[in-house]
């Protein structure tokens, strides 16, 4: 019943006294993350000697992300983020002119942003000139069989929706991807960390770190199908990201490629300290099956569902277990003011778009739901009387 947290409370650096179920936003960094930090800046200060180590922990939480998400060591790698991973593979297609890409409409921005940007940048170009990029079409739930079509290059989608918590089969899309000989390019970043990831059903796959994997910005997981996609290759590149070897390249005549494996996604040095963060934060989470910490924020989430209703307050996250996440999604009227309210009461949630977000971890239990609901119904009502969402 989730009636205690399943992680160590005391494990975390918290601030006493308050209920944090923000998760989607920013977790609760752990306390050994502290120790990682203190191994970098020593490694750091070790000159090739610490950075031999560096690149020892780069291979250790490659092999943790491998075995996490069922794929092969050499096809995960780091981008900075989500949003630079995404856009090497927009950079990397020879795109014809009537491609196009599918998103969903209310998709988060760094699977949107790229494409959407690029075609901008092409209707800008009065010129008509090289610049090709594909049409962005959008699609609503239920909508994805009959946007897709044979002119469709890419679907991009999120395993589960930063915006309203759904989740989607991923199978699905699998399947219409391939229907039309798609790439299909997923984002984990709202479901690494707490339930179970098979990668490979993706071409391409992407995960921030700073949110259920415990981690912190500056380095995004990058996953490259090398079986499904064994002849890709990244446009760009840099030091890391090259097949250079070790003898400096005469560069007038010396033929560039890029390595074969997912750390092409790092042109430069990797974020080092991140990946010594996220070191500390696999080791931790890799104590329980990943289902196992599923089923525990699932709990916590089917509670607020029930409750909410009981109260005749409308969520837009699915009730159903198989159809969201671990984030339960109110759309309100001031909805950064209810949050701030929120806050003041000792309980730390995330607002934006319109909407109140509860996100759930090992580290909560249903005490947290209760204290939700001893506050969150009563600023509801006092921001959303009028609301036609009741």
């Amino acid at each position: 019943m989730a009636d205690r947290p399943l992680f160590s409370l005391e494990l975390f650096h918290r601030i006493p006294e308050i209920t944090h179920v923000c998760a989607a936003g920013e977790s609760l960094p752990l306390k050994g993350q502290s120790k990682a930090l203190e191994k970098y800046m020593k490694d750091k200060s070790s000159g090739h000697i610490g950075r031999f180590h560096q690149t020892q922990y780069l291979d250790d939480v490659r092999t943790l992300v491998s075995q996490a998400w069922g794929v092969a060591n050499h096809e995960v790698g780091f981008a900075p983020s989500v949003a630079d991973g995404v856009s090497m593979v927009l950079e990397s297609l020879d795109w014809r002119d009537d491609d196009n890409v599918c998103v969903h409409v209310d998709e988060f921005p760094s699977l949107v942003g790229p494409f959407a940007f690029k075609h901008q940048q092409k209707q800008k170009d009065s010129r008509g000139g090289p610049i090709k990029s594909p049409e962005v079409i959008y699609y609503k739930r239920n909508e994805l069989q009959e946007k897709v079509n044979e002119r469709t290059r890419l679907i991009a989608v999120s395993y589960v929706s930063y915006y309203d918590g759904t989740r989607v089969d991923l199978s699905f899309y699998r399947q219409v991807a391939d229907s039309v000989g798609a790439i299909l390019l997923v984002d984990f970043t709202q479901a690494a960390g707490y339930t179970p990831i098979d990668a490979s059903v993706a071409d391409f796959a992407f995960s921030a770190c700073y949110k259920w994997l415990l981690g912190t910005t500056g380095a995004a997981i990058a996953y490259w199908n090398q079986s499904k996609m064994p002849n890709w290759r990244p446009i760009t590149g840099g030091w890391h990201s090259l097949a250079l070897g070790a003898v400096r390249p005469q560069w007038e005549s010396h033929f560039l490629e890029a390595r074969n494996d997912a750390m092409c996604f790092s042109r430069g040095n990797p974020a080092h300290l991140p990946i010594y963060v996220l070191r500390e934060s696999l080791e931790y989470l890799k104590q329980w099956d990943a289902s196992k910490i599923e089923e525990h924020v699932q709990t916590l989430t089917t509670a607020l569902l029930e409750r909410l209703k009981t109260k005749s307050i409308h969520s837009s996250t699915p009730t159903a277990k198989d159809q969201h996440g671990a984030s339960v999604t109110v759309d309100c009227e001031r909805a950064s003011e209810i949050v701030d309210e929120m806050a003041k009461a000792g309980i730390y949630a995330w607002n934006g778009q319109g909407r109140v977000r509860f996100s759930f971890h090992g580290y909560n239990c249903i005490k947290d739901v209760d204290r939700i609901m001893e506050v969150f119904p009563t600023l509801w009502k006092k921001f959303n009387q009028t609301s036609s969402k009741i």
